[in-house]
């Protein structure tokens, strides 16, 4: 053991910080408990799990009551919101420190406050490791809940001045606005593309050099749809990487499964070549279509695709690709799908699908822009990814006391 540090319940931590119950040093209020009847339109706003995203306050959806709220549980600034109760073990624990916009509101019963001096530096400890592995050893065997026992019981590292507390609090909230600013920033540019995407994919706005008449056509008049399968004659150690409907997430490829063939899913057929568009049969109003751009062999997609593959010089992929994302084709799609709880279109439905059509540079040009749009989100996510892993990283040791900032 490193000298100036100690063993404790909860791990080493130095010799002059205590290991201190959440109940020594705060109160945590239990939430209202209303009848369906009581909800109204506007009164009195009740915070639940779903008004907290990434630590911060958000309001696209609010309940509010009309009974009356003792003042006990009226919410203050720098109250810690935390959810309590949910159907989803993982949001256990997710939690909020409260600012100025939560005056005169509320909380359920499903969250709970506490209410601490120390908030700015229990908040980030109430997201640390250590109260995350005491929050699932108190979790119960049916029903996914933490009661305020439990929470005033949890334990964490709590150093002996003010001036260090506040330190580490200071230190991972600038890098908590770092990565809302860069969401922020990514949010704008987000909105950047879709509105070049409005201009560019309609006609309204042409690239500098371009002029002429556009022609609307059909899909199947300038591509061929899932022209490639396996067959059943397939050897059956043929091996390959498997594309299913999961492992792709509006545009970007998240994973794929090395398969034989004799032990594939029986969905696994499509075979898909670089430049070809996956476009989902299933629920494609989620939006999981994929332009492939692997120029390595044996890689196959599953039947809940239809494989778009363009005919050159007639169209080009990354420009039907962004259609799919666009206003224009995405009402085609809704309108025809069938089925209420599992909606699908076909590969007939995908091939008559209309877009409107430049020439092929157009085209080419058009799609350029948009993926270099698509570059410089690309970049700044894995900026943001970074800088939470850094985060995490800055947590572990600060919150503990591994390392030392005064």
């Amino acid at each position: 053991m490193r000298a100036g540090y100690k063993q404790t319940q909860i791990g080493i931590i130095p010799k002059t910080w205590e290991a201190i119950a959440l109940g020594e040093i705060g109160e945590p209020l239990i939430g209202l408990t209303y009848d369906p009847e009581d909800i109204r339109t506007d009164g009195t706003l009740v915070l639940r799990s779903s008004n907290i995203d990434d630590g911060t306050l958000r309001f696209d959806d609010i309940v509010c009551v009309s009974s009356a709220v003792p003042e006990r549980i009226m919410v203050r600034k720098d109250d810690i919101l935390i959810c309590v109760r949910n159907g989803s073990r993982n949001l256990i624990g997710k939690c909020a420190i409260l600012d100025e916009r939560a005056q005169g509101m509320t909380f359920g019963a499903f969250m709970s406050v506490l209410r601490t001096p120390h908030a700015r530096f229990v908040y980030h400890q109430l997201q640390s490791q250590v109260v995350r592995k005491q929050i699932d050893n108190h979790l119960g065997a049916t029903i996914n809940q933490i009661t305020n026992s439990s929470l005033k019981s949890f334990v964490i590292p709590f150093p002996d001045t003010e001036c260090e507390r506040s330190t580490i609090a200071t230190a991972l909230s600038d890098v908590d606005a770092l990565i809302s600013s860069l969401d922020k920033l990514i949010a704008k540019k987000r909105d950047i593309k879709q509105a070049a995407m409005q201009q560019l994919l309609t006609g309204r706005r042409r690239l500098p050099g371009f002029s002429g008449r556009w022609e609307e056509r059909r899909l199947e008049d300038v591509a061929a749809l899932d022209s490639e399968n396996l067959g059943g004659d397939t050897p059956r150690d043929y091996e390959f990487n498997y594309v299913s409907l999961e492992d792709v997430n509006r545009g970007i490829l998240r994973g794929y499964a090395n398969q034989l063939f004799s032990s594939a899913p029986s969905r696994a057929r499509r075979v898909i070549r670089s430049g070809d568009v996956l476009v989902s049969t299933v629920r494609p109003n989620l939006g999981s279509h994929l332009l492939f751009k692997s120029s390595s062999p044996d890689w196959i997609c599953s039947t809940g695709f239809s494989v778009v593959r363009c005919v050159e010089d007639a169209a080009c992929p990354g420009y039907v690709f962004y259609h799919l994302f666009g206003d224009y084709v995405t009402r085609q799609i809704d309108a025809q799908l069938t089925g209420s709880s599992y909606p699908a279109i076909s590969s007939k439905d995908v091939g008559n699908l209309r877009m409107p059509f430049p020439s092929i540079d157009e085209q080419r040009a058009i799609a350029s822009v948009l993926s270099d749009m698509d570059a410089e989100i690309e970049a700044l996510e894995r900026r943001r990814d970074k800088t939470w892993l850094l985060k995490q990283g800055m947590m572990q040791e600060l919150l503990t006391g591994r390392v030392r900032l005064v």
